[in-house]
């Protein structure tokens, strides 16, 4: 909570106010620094495998033999913001594949990426594709709302959302990046060994960049709706890969930018 002068009708009083959380996150891996993510705290665990993962450095549950806090506070406790991956013996990893410079702020999308190309390269077209009904669509943002916690709290955070073909909530995750929110759900099916997502339907509560379609391709998720708009460059994206694309979701309107879907 943050004391703050609330102007209201041309009255000024003092008021407290909930602020979305804003911190770094360092993850390692082995010891190694490979990346700082400014995130809200919380599913640190998912966010530093689903982060693995969609940048194609992690691929199975079984080359991660832990994930710890590293580093000491002053009084001797482990740091909150220094994670580190801990690999199977024989496992590979390959830190020259790494497409993001090593800091990554909570707003960023493209900018992060070394080349769009290294991007591209890295994830197939999905091989089979998926038409998501019209009305399971339509009724995926109230869903998504009733879960939004924090934002109901604070105004300041993105979600994302994973759903089966029929509509039914799998999980929510918060934070005020979008990308990381869609990490922290890409982990949490990393350690319940449920990837590749390829019968799962994703939705944003912002707009698409290219980055979350990237993502989204690496989990195996073929069908990704927003509430907001796409980005050219995530269309374009998503019709390459073959993954349906569908925005500004407004009842029962939504346009309808690469794939099909079904009444």
């Amino acid at each position: 909570m943050f004391a703050i002068a609330r102007h209201d009708a041309g009255k000024t009083a003092a008021a407290d106010d909930a602020v979305a959380i804003e911190e770094p996150l360092e993850l390692r891996v082995g010891g190694r620094s490979i990346a700082v993510v400014m995130r809200t705290p919380g599913h640190d665990r998912e966010l530093a495998a689903g982060f693995l993962v969609t940048e194609g450095l992690l691929r199975a549950r079984d080359d991660v033999l832990d994930l710890v806090r590293c580093g000491r506070e002053p009084g001797g406790e482990p740091n909150e913001n220094v994670l580190d991956v801990l690999l199977a013996p024989g496992a590979v990893f390959d830190a020259a594949r790494l497409t993001r410079h090593v800091f990554t702020s909570s707003s960023c999308g493209i900018c992060s990426k070394a080349t769009i190309a290294a991007v591209r390269g890295q994830f197939a077209p999905l091989a089979a594709t998926m038409r998501p009904r019209r009305a399971v669509l339509a009724a995926l943002p109230e869903r998504l709302r009733a879960e939004q916690a924090g934002f109901a709290a604070t105004g300041g955070l993105h979600a994302s959302a994973l759903f089966e073909a029929d509509g039914t909530l799998v999980a929510v995750r918060e934070d005020v990046g979008r990308h990381n929110a869609l990490d922290k759900l890409v982990g949490r099916a990393f350690f319940a060994g449920e990837l590749p997502l390829r019968d799962k339907i994703l939705l944003v509560s912002g707009r698409v960049s290219f980055e979350l379609m990237q993502k989204a391709l690496a989990a195996g998720i073929p069908a990704v709706a927003a509430i907001s708009a796409p980005t050219s460059a995530a269309v374009e994206f998503a019709r390459e890969s073959g993954q349906v694309l569908a925005g500004f979701l407004r009842g029962a309107r939504m346009n309808v930018y690469a794939g099909t879907l079904a009444e």
